[in-house]
């Protein structure tokens, strides 16, 4: 965690330009830039990156620029500034595909139970875009379900978190015995055992929607992010990476 390079730099100066912007534009920047369903009238296809430049607040974004601070640094120093920014984007990527491949899925379980409720296609969009339904339908489909599918269909996802658990994975497996500390755990861990943690509470909060970090987030877009830095990774150290450094 020593001095900040030239790429986490930049990545860091964008973030708080875009977030300066969100605070005069609002909701029409969100609007246009988070990453929203792929079959909500509001995605668009750069949303796939942009939204890892967006925040929701002050604390999501420190947290987030804390973080890219702290791991990326090292780990450009280590692969290179042009590997870095492949790896950083295609872990925020992946965290955008694994998190609307989740989203459909529970889009499409809805979808499907109200079908064989007796809904008509365009009834279910209609419901999907006003918020209202006839509560009769909760005789054949359960509150949960129509939540989830609600929440999957309308919630714009934001944040750099998804490339950053990629970052985070990097971290452990470059520098695994290194000692990090938990915020509500005041005792140092060795990253090898820090980094899957927080992974193991993002799945936990995932399947079960219980989290310990409060309502509003992406978990398996951090999943998703973990798992395509891991991929790359381990591609990166079985083929040698470290002596062909993309500088």
């Amino acid at each position: 965690m020593g001095r900040i390079t030239e790429t986490v730099k930049v990545l860091i100066i964008i973030n708080v330009l875009f977030f300066a912007g969100t605070l005069f534009l609002g909701d029409r920047a969100y609007q246009l830039l988070s990453l929203y369903f792929i079959k909500n009238e509001n995605f668009q296809l750069w949303q796939i990156v942009s939204h890892m430049f967006m925040h929701g607040g002050v604390m999501h974004i420190l947290f987030n620029m804390y973080a890219l601070w702290a791991f990326g640094s090292p780990i450009e120093n280590y692969l290179g500034k042009n590997k870095f920014i492949f790896f950083y984007f295609s872990a925020g990527i992946g965290a955008a595909i694994i998190h609307t491949l989740v989203n459909y899925f529970a889009y499409q379980s809805g979808f499907n139970s109200l079908l064989e409720a007796g809904m008509t296609p365009e009834a279910i969009q209609t419901m999907l875009n006003t918020g209202q339904y006839d509560t009769s339908i909760l005789n054949n489909v359960s509150k949960d379900t129509l939540q989830t599918m609600f929440e999957a269909f309308n919630t714009p996802a934001v944040g750099a978190s998804g490339a950053i658990y990629g970052v985070l994975v990097a971290f452990a497996m470059l520098f695994p015995n290194v000692s990090l500390f938990l915020l509500f755990v005041p005792v140092p861990i060795k990253a090898k055992y820090f980094i899957p943690v927080l992974i193991g509470i993002d799945l936990f909060s995932g399947f079960t929607g219980y989290s310990l970090f409060g309502g509003g987030i992406a978990h398996f877009a951090h999943v998703g992010g973990a798992l395509f830095g891991f991929i790359m990774m381990w591609y990166w150290k079985k083929n040698s990476f470290n002596q062909n450094r993309w500088d």
